[in-house]
């Protein structure tokens, strides 16, 4: 309730991002906005997939390339204490419950990043689908997973449209 409208940025360099951030600054919208939420994550190889790399793969789950899809749903993302206190052996077979879950909804395409001392969460995660009724069935069968029970806390949850800037903007007028 308090977010109109998400800007996904992303950038290879913490620098670009600043960058960019300044120069939203700098025009006359900058002092109509204000910024509710803000998730700062980068990318990293996940301890659960297989170790094929999957960042020469344009279509893998792993790789992220943002903005193909109608809808967007984004969340900040933590693990209780317990979890990291598991075997990796344990959380492996509980992890690969949960990505065989998520296989089954191909339409939805999976965007993690890690926040670990980066921000207050651990992850962000950035689901995009064209369907919405994917996602939703997506993640209640993920509720249902070994994994799920040590989840800490998946909110708040953002919920876009993908749109380009100039009709957001119109939008706002």
């Amino acid at each position: 309730t308090d977010t109109d409208f998400i800007v996904w940025r992303i950038a290879y360099e913490s620098d670009v991002l600043q960058r960019r951030e300044a120069a939203m600054n700098r025009t006359r919208l900058a002092g109509y906005l204000t910024t509710s939420h803000r998730f700062l994550a980068m990318t990293k190889r996940s301890q659960y997939i297989d170790p094929v790399d999957p960042f020469h793969d344009e279509n893998s789950r792993a790789k992220i390339v943002p903005g193909r899809r109608k809808y967007l749903f984004v969340y900040p993302f933590v693990k209780t204490r317990p979890w990291y206190l598991m075997s990796q052996e344990d959380r492996q077979t509980a992890m690969s419950e949960h990505i065989r879950v998520g296989t089954k909804y191909p339409s939805v395409k999976l965007n993690t990043t890690y926040s670990f001392g980066l921000d207050d969460q651990e992850f962000v995660v950035a689901f995009e689908t064209d369907i919405a009724s994917d996602f939703l069935d997506l993640v209640q069968e993920l509720r249902e997973t070994e994994a799920s029970k040590y989840t800490l806390r998946d909110t708040p949850m953002f919920t876009c449209v993908r749109t380009e800037m100039p009709a957001i903007l119109d939008e706002l007028l």
